[in-house]
């Protein structure tokens, strides 16, 4: 869904952990899958080395930078797990001191690992106030970054604290890098990264921020700046839906013609996307057709769909000329290098052909050429499926995976989209909305934007409401797909995972400052929601709490 005031008829619809300071053992993740989601089986586990077994240092004998006595460690508490957002979701709680930045503190990475880990290990140790090194052997003060073989998932970590050195190791950079997020929050939040091992590993793989450029233009700047915050809270996807009826939002070479004003330069939207990729998240464009193509109407209005009577349909191109294939598919292809990531997101909702009373007797050429392509029996909606199926094969041929909204789906017809294309399920709002058990039945893929919990509509159109971080962190799971009930638990596997999405359907009804404010906790409850499928324990006047601690 691209924007509730979009064309068709609104309808409006009527435990464990997540504290840093509940302690986790063992006990709590069995090997295997255990409850409700489970924890990391044996083959998620990263290597849980102690550092002390890189470098022994006796608690009589630290390194010369400080030669006082240590306490042994049966003198300490027995510690509590990190205080972190999202909260780690397994901490092994030990006796010490833990570990805290300190003068001569280093981040450590091997040789064999720097050209993998060196981003990782800067960013760190220039957040921490630490020196950085290659091909040094951890010592007591200093940050260890490994990357270990194994099987475990790429995104999980392990974070060992022990004789006063932290070790972070894990079999994919990403999982690494998430760690050092776990022990920057931690420091910030306690000034000490507690004693005892912490194993960690997100529950859905797609963990996401949708923004909407294309109705409001956000600054370079201010996109980096919600990079910076979504990696620190371990999202790894950031959508862009940079053009619809309002504006097109970044440069073209292909089609200079259709782009706005107020833009992004491709030098811009590169250093987006780098910074994203080292922070570990993929940048997901999105160029919606054959609907919400408005600003390229503009410049192109030969290609407007236009029903018997001549009336224009807002935003829609009419599919039947070969020309409005040629554009669309000419921009995929320029923005294909552009955005590296492994995702392509095609829109395909509200094409407005599909909401009049008989879409055949409407647009007499799109029933024809639907029939021509797929059979007497075919309609206009195969004709829309079709184009779906033609944009995803421009996209796969660049290595992406094509997404579309649900409502670019139908059922029954001649023609069926194709099977790989993942839909991301938003709507409980407009009339016809197919509830989310028929894709899931059908063994569909989704992701998670039900717009009653994670809809940030600018201007509160059509009785939304802006979401609060306490619902979604309350009463939301990734299983509750339309408005508040919950599909049943055995389709968890099916729901990849969530985005909380901005749409500027009223423009100047915020300011981007007030948009960075507004998504603020709703963005930290949904990192908590999407990274363990358990209820937090946590209250949420303590989460937020916690939440300024971090900041």
């Amino acid at each position: 869904m691209t924007g509730p005031l979009s064309g068709r008829q609104a309808l409006v619809a009527g435990g464990l952990v997540a504290a840093g300071a509940v302690v986790l053992t063992l006990t709590l993740w069995p090997d295997g899958d255990g409850p409700a989601g489970g924890g990391p089986g044996e083959r998620d586990r990263t290597d849980v080395t102690p550092p002390a077994a890189t470098t022994p240092v006796s608690p009589s004998a630290p390194h010369s930078d400080d030669p006082s006595p240590r306490p042994s460690p049966s003198s300490y508490p027995l510690s509590r797990a990190p205080s972190v957002i999202p909260a780690v979701r397994e901490h092994k709680a030990a006796r010490g001191p833990g570990w805290r930045p300190a003068d001569g503190g280093r981040v450590v990475v091997a040789k064999a690992d720097a050209e993998r880990l060196a981003d990782e290990g800067r960013l760190l140790a220039g957040e921490l106030k630490l020196a950085y090194r290659e091909g040094v052997k951890a010592r007591a003060g200093d940050v260890e970054l490994a990357l270990v073989s194994g099987k475990a998932n790429r995104e999980a970590y392990t974070l060992s604290v022990k004789d006063r050195r932290a070790r972070i190791s894990g079999t994919g950079e990403a999982g690494v890098f998430y760690g050092t997020r776990t022990l920057k929050q931690a420091v910030r939040a306690d000034g000490t990264a507690p004693e005892g091992v912490v194993r960690d590993r997100p529950a859905k793989p797609q963990r996401g921020f949708m923004l909407d450029t294309a109705r409001k233009h956000f600054t370079a700047r201010w996109i980096e700046s919600r990079v910076r915050e979504l990696a620190d809270l371990k999202y790894n996807q950031l959508g862009l839906h940079f053009s619809d009826d309002q504006a097109f939002r970044i440069e073209s070479d292909s089609h200079p013609e259709v782009v706005s004003a107020q833009r992004l330069t491709k030098a811009e939207v590169r250093r987006i996307v780098d910074l994203a990729a080292r922070l570990h998240i993929t940048v997901i464009p999105e160029i919606d057709s054959p609907g919400h193509l408005g600003a390229v109407l503009k410049a192109h209005p030969d290609l407007q769909l236009r029903d018997t009577r001549g009336q224009p349909a807002r935003g829609a191109v009419d599919i039947s000329k070969p020309g409005a294939a040629r554009i669309v598919d000419d921009l995929l292809s320029e923005y294909a290098e552009l955005f590296p990531g492994a995702y392509w997101h095609l829109g395909a909702d509200e094409y407005l052909a599909l909401t009049v009373r008989d879409p055949e007797a409407s647009y007499p050429q799109l029933a024809r050429l639907a029939r021509e392509k797929y059979g007497p029996g075919a309609r206009v909606r195969d004709l829309a499926t079709g184009w779906l199926n033609d944009r995803a094969d421009e996209v796969r041929q660049y290595g992406k995976q094509p997404k579309a909204w649900n409502d670019g789906f139908f059922r029954g017809g001649t023609v069926a989209a194709a099977g790989d294309i993942e839909v991301e399920y938003w709507t409980g709002k407009e009339l016809g909305a197919r509830e989310p058990l028929e894709y899931l039945n059908a063994g569909r893929k989704l992701v998670n934007l039900n717009d009653e919990y994670l809809y940030y509509v600018l201007g509160e159109p059509n009785e939304f409401r802006y979401p609060t971080g306490q619902r979604i962190y309350e009463q939301w799971n990734p299983l509750v797909l339309r408005g508040s009930r919950p599909v049943p638990t055995r389709f968890d596997g099916q729901i990849l995972g969530a985005r909380l999405a901005v749409w500027c359907d009223l423009a100047d009804a915020q300011t981007p400052a007030q948009v960075a404010a507004g998504v603020r906790m709703p963005l930290r409850a949904l990192a908590q929601k999407v990274w363990d499928p358990r209820q937090p324990s946590m209250p949420w006047a303590q989460f937020v709490r916690l939440a300024g601690k971090l900041d």
